[in-house]
C-alpha cells in the first residue's frame, strides 16, 4: 500500500524540492507495481486527498487543519496524542486493508469529511439500482 502523491506539486516547496526529487517517489512507485504484478500480488495506492495524517487512528475523528510544522497533536475527541507520521502510516494501512478486504473506497466524499471509507457500489446490498465505478 502506497499513498499516491502530488509528487509535482511537492516539489514547489524551495526548502523541500531537492529531497523530494532526490527520494524519486515516481521511480519508487513503478517498481513497485512492477514487481507486484511480476509476483501476481496487488498494489494499493490510496488516494491523495485522503486525510491520512489528520484522521484519528483511534476514533476516526478529522480535524480540519494540520501544518507540516505539527508533527505530533492531540485528538480533541478521544484525548490520544499521535505522530504524525505513525498516525498516518497506520491509517494508510488500514485504508488499505479496507479496499484489499471489502472493496471500499478511498477517495474522499465530497460533502462529508467522515465518508472517507465507504462502498463504492452503493444498492448492492439494498436491492437498490447503484451503478459501478468504471475501472481505470
Amino acid at each position: 500500500m502506497v499513498e499516491d502523491l502530488a509528487v509535482r506539486n511537492m516539489v514547489k516547496n524551495r526548502s523541500l524540492a531537492r529531497s523530494i526529487s532526490d527520494a524519486g517517489w515516481s521511480e519508487l512507485v513503478r517498481q513497485l507495481e512492477y514487481k507486484s504484478d511480476w509476483y501476481g500480488r496487488e498494489l494499493i495506492k490510496i488516494d491523495r486527498y485522503f486525510p491520512s495524517s489528520k484522521r484519528c487512528g483511534n476514533c476516526g475523528f478529522v480535524i480540519d487543519k494540520l501544518p507540516l510544522s505539527v508533527r505530533e497533536w492531540e485528538c480533541p475527541k478521544c484525548s490520544s496524542t499521535h505522530d504524525r507520521d505513525i498516525n498516518a502510516a497506520n491509517n494508510i494501512l488500514a485504508a488499505g486493508l479496507a479496499v484489499s478486504v471489502c472493496g471500499a473506497n478511498v477517495r474522499p466524499d465530497r460533502l462529508c469529511s467522515k465518508g472517507q471509507l465507504r462502498n463504492p457500489s452503493p444498492g448492492i446490498d439494498d436491492g437498490g439500482g447503484g451503478q459501478k465505478q468504471k475501472p481505470k
